[in-house]
């Protein structure tokens, strides 16, 4: 090394020594050159010090410049309950924002698909109709099942006393059956008749307040009373919605 570049870096290596320094005392929690913490405790009394007040743990402390400019305000350190707790409130508030975002996208697509109430209805007719024919298909299916059981118990009266033939029985067993089958299926028609009607009541009732003016996403308890019944999505596919109810094609021959 040349004699000028030696001069040269003489005085760097003091700078060098105390930057290494400063790092140092920054995580050995030493005093923090050029600042102030100032708290409050328990007891009222303002405290001082060039470090983190361990009086004050429990509660923030303001560091400041030493021209008593504020550079940053520590919050209190938690405890392990405290922690859980702030954990369990920051999840609750980020699934609330999500249900929020939810709730406007949801909305944006029942206007989309439903501009007015004609459009509603006609869906609404669209679905009862879906169970009103499974209907009518059980009710043809019961009549062909009476007639098909009385020439059956017609036979079945030369065998008063004594035990039917394999199959007959057999024969008014399944017919006994594919009855059974259909009564379930009109309890079970007649109880989608009424959860398609209160779900098209709960959302025509929510789209009115959106036609109206109401801000989409803000009418979220109204949602969730038809989200209830088994909703369709908005985007015209069916979310969690039975399926029209047929009636059992069981043959009894």
């Amino acid at each position: 090394m040349t004699i000028p570049a030696l001069r040269l870096a003489v005085p760097v290596l003091p700078a060098l020594l105390l930057a290494g320094a400063g790092v140092a005392t920054a995580q050995s929690g030493a005093p923090s050159l050029g600042q102030v913490f100032t708290c409050v405790n328990a007891a009222g009394r303002m405290l001082t010090s060039d470090r983190l007040i361990g009086e004050c743990m429990d509660r923030e402390q303001r560091v400041l410049s030493r021209d008593g400019t504020l550079i940053r305000i520590v919050p209190p350190s938690l405890t392990a309950d405290e922690r859980a707790e702030k954990e369990a409130r920051d999840r609750r508030a980020a699934a609330e924002k999500e249900a929020r975002a939810e709730a406007v996208r949801r909305d944006r697509l029942l206007l989309q698909r439903f501009p007015n109430e004609a459009e509603h209805q006609k869906a609404r007719t669209a679905a009862l109709d879906n169970t009103y024919a499974a209907m009518r298909l059980s009710e043809s299916r019961l009549a062909e099942l009476e007639r098909e059981r009385k020439p059956l118990l017609d036979e079945s009266e030369f065998y008063l006393g004594k035990p039917l033939p394999v199959l007959l029985k057999q024969q008014l067993d399944a017919n006994e059956a594919a009855v059974a089958a259909q009564r379930d299926a009109q309890v079970q028609q007649k109880a989608e008749l009424e959860r398609i009607a209160k779900r098209y009541d709960a959302e025509l009732a929510h789209l009115r307040r959106l036609w109206a003016g109401a801000a989409p996403g803000s009418l979220v308890t109204i949602a969730n009373a038809a989200n209830a019944a088994d909703t369709v999505d908005p985007a015209g596919s069916t979310v969690k919605a039975t399926k029209p109810i047929k009636p059992a094609s069981t043959q009894t021959r």
